[in-house]
């Protein structure tokens, strides 16, 4: 059997090469990814020379603290997460479609993603095929964007500040965001303040509160009330916006519904606004080009069923 140069390529390649710069791009590290790949160090790295070798290009510019995919490196990681796709999707193809829905469904949120409509899906999604495999990751609303337009994760909810033409944007709900602090804090517990009242106070924000980020209408109001002048604290995390608050380290805001049980505890206490709090829409992201597998598709079928049927006002979470 003959082979041209092109196909002489692919089997002299070890494609192990390529599953390893997979991880590496995603990762962002040579360390975390072999962490992840259960490799040492030198051993991920000398695969990472390898492939470029291989190749004849740079895919990676390192050195004194910088990691960038270069061009050709992104355009191998879309490649190859395109393959993975079609990897992953092998032993489902195989199977017939009399046999119980199986997979693993890839999803990334942002960490404030808060809504029984999510919860619904999944509780129904895990009882009725219980060999179906979850991996849900926890990240900024840019990256979980990113994520979904790159084909490495099948959906992400989350905040969205810009939309992409190659990208899809369902409304999933409407939050509400108040201003918080802790129990340590000197206005805790008062209840006869004004916006103004809030300023000249440490802040603590979240990542994206910002006016050129997902969380402009908090910002926007920051800003109009010179309540950004000293953060003093800022995490992508709602868990650690959260943690700043109630310590005390400063004002901080949260997702209405997010922060309901934690007031009704004593563990923060609500701040102005009282009425017309600032409203942030959250999405369910997809790539309409990421080939889903039966799982997948059939959750995607079944989340957009939720929203679909539950009215706006069932969806916007004022309390």
């Amino acid at each position: 059997m003959s082979y041209d140069v092109d196909t002489k390529f692919a089997f002299r390649l070890d494609w192990n090469l390529l599953r390893s710069f997979m991880v590496i791009a995603e990762e962002g590290s040579i360390t975390r990814a072999a962490h992840r790949l259960l490799r040492g160090q030198p051993s991920v790295s000398l695969a990472l020379q390898r492939l470029e070798a291989e190749l004849g290009c740079k895919l990676i510019d390192r050195g004194h603290g910088t990691f960038r995919l270069t061009a050709a490196g992104l355009q191998l990681q879309s490649e190859c997460a395109e393959m993975f796709a079609g990897v992953v999707r092998l032993p489902e193809l195989t199977q017939t479609a009399e046999q119980e829905v199986s997979g693993e469904i890839n999803i990334m949120l942002a960490s404030h993603v808060v809504t029984p409509l999510f919860d619904a899906t999944l509780k129904a999604m895990s009882a009725e095929h219980p060999k179906v495999r979850f991996n849900i990751r926890i990240d900024t609303s840019a990256r979980v964007v990113h994520s979904v337009r790159e084909r490495l994760s099948s959906f992400g909810i989350c905040l969205v500040n810009r939309k992409f033409s190659d990208t899809s944007y369902l409304h999933m709900y409407r939050e509400f965001f108040g201003f918080y602090c802790g129990p340590s804090h000197p206005l805790f517990g008062r209840e006869d303040l004004t916006l103004k009242d809030l300023r000249n106070y440490p802040a603590v924000s979240f990542d994206t509160d910002d006016l050129n980020d997902a969380l402009r209408p908090v910002a926007l109001l920051r800003s109009k009330w010179g309540l950004d002048y000293d953060v003093v604290g800022r995490s992508s995390q709602l868990e650690e916006v959260r943690r700043m608050i109630q310590c005390g380290m400063g004002i901080g805001s949260l997702p209405v519904h997010v922060a309901a049980d934690d007031v009704a505890r004593g563990l923060l206490w609500r701040l102005p606004p009282y009425e017309d709090p600032p409203a942030v829409d959250i999405f369910l992201v997809r790539n309409p080009r990421k080939r889903l597998n039966r799982a997948e598709a059939l959750f995607a079928e079944q989340l957009e069923h939720e929203i679909a049927q539950t009215p706006l006002a069932e969806r916007t979470y004022s309390d």
